[in-house]
Order: C-alpha cells, then sequence, then structure tokens
C-alpha cells in the first residue's frame, strides 16, 4: 500500500497502529491456518453452488475465491480499500486542515497539518484495530482497481477470530465455515450476479462523500446538537454514528438510500444463509443466538461501536430480515425478486421499515413498465 503524501490521513500510521492492536490477541497456530484454508476453499465453492440454487442469481465474474488472512491482515486491506474510496477527497480535507478550527473563549487554534494527519490516522488506525478481532469473514465490494487483480474481489476470511469463536462455544468446524461462507458469498453474489449493483452503490457512495465539508465548525455544531437531542431523552448517534451529525440534506438523502440497500442486503445475507445452510449445518440456530449474543457489545466496546455507526449496521440485519419475510408474505419470492431489476425498484430505509409501502409501489412500477 501506497503511505506516502500529504493527504489528510496518515495512512502509514493508521496502519502501525491497527497491526499493534491487532496482534495483541494470540494467532493460529500453522497446522490449524492450513486446514482452514483448505476447508474453506472447499467451503467457499460449496457455499456459492448452495446460494447460487437458492437465489437463482449467477455469478458473473466467475467463481468465487477464499483467502484466510490473521487480524492484521484484515486490517491492511481495509485500510487499502478506505485509502481508495477517501482519496477524490483528500485535496478538499487537506486545504481544510490548513485552516483555523473554532476558537475555544477568546482563543483561535490553529492545528499543523501534520500532528492532524497523525491524531487522524492513529484513530482509523485504533478503530479498525479493534474491528479485526471481531470480524469473521468480509467481503469488499470497494476494491476495484485494476493494477492488483489478485486483490480484487476476494472473500476474507478472518482465521484467528473464527477458531476462537469455535474452541470458546464448541462448535462444529466444518458446520460453523459453511455458514459463514454461505453469508459472504450470498454478499459477493449480489454484487456480481447483479450488473448494476456495485456501480449503483460506488455512485451512491461517492455522491455522499462528496459533499463532505471539512469545515470544523461544522462539528462543533453538530455536537451541540448532539447533546442537546441527548438532553431532551434521544441518542443523537442511533441512525447513522458520528457521520449521520455531520451530514447536509443531501447527504442524509444519499445515506438514507445507501441505508436502504445495506439493510436489504444484509438481511438478505442472513436469510439466504439460513436457508441454505437447512440439513447441512444442524447447528445453525446456535451459531446465529451465539453471534446476536456477541453483537450486544456492553463498556468501552458499546460506545465505540455506536460512535462508527456498527450498531445501526447491526439493526440493518434485522430490519432487512423482516422486509424480505413481509414481502414474501404479500407476494412470495417473486415479488422480492423484483428488487434485482434495477435501482428504482429498490427499498428506501423508509420503506424497509414499512414493507407495504414498498410492495405497493413495487406494484405501481409494475404496471407502468
Amino acid at each position: 500500500m501506497n503511505t506516502t503524501g500529504d493527504g489528510p490521513i496518515a495512512w502509514d500510521l493508521a496502519e502501525k497502529v491497527a497491526v499493534r492492536i491487532a496482534s495483541r490477541q494470540p494467532g493460529v497456530v500453522p497446522g490449524r491456518l492450513r486446514v482452514l484454508e483448505e476447508d474453506f476453499a472447499e467451503l467457499t465453492a460449496q457455499a456459492e453452488e448452495l446460494v447460487v440454487r437458492e437465489t437463482g442469481l449467477e455469478p458473473l465474474a466467475g467463481p468465487a475465491r477464499a483467502r484466510v488472512t490473521d487480524r492484521a491482515g484484515w486490517a491492511r486491506a481495509n485500510i487499502a480499500s478506505m485509502q481508495r474510496l477517501l482519496r477524490p477527497l483528500s485535496d478538499k480535507l487537506e486545504a481544510a486542515m490548513n485552516k483555523s478550527v473554532p476558537s475555544i473563549g477568546p482563543v483561535q487554534l490553529k492545528v499543523p497539518s501534520q500532528v492532524t494527519r497523525n491524531v487522524t490516522g492513529a484513530q482509523l488506525g485504533a478503530l479498525l484495530g479493534w474491528m479485526s478481532t471481531r470480524v469473521l469473514g468480509q467481503y469488499d465490494q470497494l476494491l476495484i482497481e485494476d493494477e492488483r487483480p489478485d486483490d480484487q474481489d476476494i472473500v476474507y476470511y478472518v482465521g484467528p477470530n473464527v477458531i476462537d469463536l469455535e474452541d470458546r462455544h464448541g462448535f462444529q468446524p466444518r458446520q460453523f465455515r459453511l455458514w459463514i461462507a454461505l453469508h459472504e458469498v450470498t454478499h459477493r453474489l449480489q454484487f456480481t450476479g447483479v450488473p448494476w449493483l456495485r456501480p449503483y452503490f460506488l455512485d451512491l457512495v461517492s455522491s455522499m462523500l462528496a459533499g463532505v465539508d471539512p469545515d470544523p465548525h461544522r462539528l462543533v455544531d453538530a455536537l451541540k446538537r448532539a447533546a442537546g437531542e441527548a438532553r431532551e431523552g434521544r441518542n443523537p448517534l442511533e441512525e447513522a454514528g458520528l457521520l449521520g451529525l455531520l451530514a447536509s440534506p443531501a447527504q442524509r438523502q444519499a445515506m438514507d438510500r445507501i441505508g436502504g440497500l445495506m439493510s436489504l442486503l444484509e438481511g438478505h445475507g442472513d436469510v439466504v444463509m439460513n436457508r441454505a445452510a437447512a440439513g447441512r449445518a444442524p447447528q445453525a440456530e446456535r451459531f446465529a443466538r451465539t453471534l446476536h449474543e456477541r453483537r450486544q457489545r456492553r463498556g468501552a466496546a458499546k460506545v465505540v461501536s455506536t460512535l462508527v455507526g456498527l450498531d445501526a449496521k447491526l439493526r440493518q440485519y434485522e430490519m432487512g430480515e423482516r422486509f424480505i419475510d413481509e414481502i414474501e408474505r404479500l407476494g412470495g419470492r417473486e415479488l422480492f425478486d423484483v428488487v434485482w431489476r434495477g435501482p428504482e425498484w429498490l427499498p428506501t430505509l423508509g420503506e424497509i421499515k414499512d414493507p407495504a409501502s414498498w410492495a405497493q409501489r413495487a406494484a405501481g412500477l409494475g404496471r407502468s413498465a
């Protein structure tokens, strides 16, 4: 990864901090790692066959490729992904870093550019280092650059975290690994089996980031509003974490579309995983229950997950599943499958929460098509 330059984030420091935190927990002995790699290579292929059969979607980018990584490797991959995603914003953010920040009392502060880069890099590294201890698998649809084809379109599995859960809870390894693979392969199939979905998603993310206002006054104002909401008994970070506080009205519209899409995809991932696992992973219900309890964070972990919007992501699973269940109750799987026809058929976040309103709109779209 290229970490040079004078952008707003010290990526090299972010990587160092993330790797240091990720490496604090024990890894996996080489023998067990080799077995894990062999299992996931086989089970990812098996999962893809099951998911294709369950969804009717066909992978248009060739067979899925599995890669078992350690926590540090997962952190490095995500730093590379975030660096690519944020690259268009570097000039705007860097210019803002050289301006004065809001005054504190009679004092007007000037933050040196390098100090700001280091602080931001350290914060990002700490966040990804912490997340690396919890993630089991991931399909990263943002890594789309052509110069590193071997690092594109990969289904990642964080080996130490998988083995730690298996050992701690007595999971049957092959069942648990297939169950995880089913979820991640479903996400890959969503983005490779629906030709318009990846560019549409990336356009949504770009439109949200394009409206970022780097003025530090906005952060101060946002925190004041958050404090006011908290005093009134509302959680200002509930829907989208800290990013939601900084969003402009236009960005909030993009965030709502992204939220609706991600709720749909995450819920679909869980629904397909559980259906495809039927008869092949008898312990699947126990796996789901354990991971649900694991998601109910407490203490410092709860604070971190709320600040960065991870709690909102976890609610996406539940809302998405409820949406799919209700749509299939109203019109069967045939009604749900029309979401893959094009962007106009996707539910908004409001429709995810009110499935009947989407079913009504979809019926209107069908009559006009």
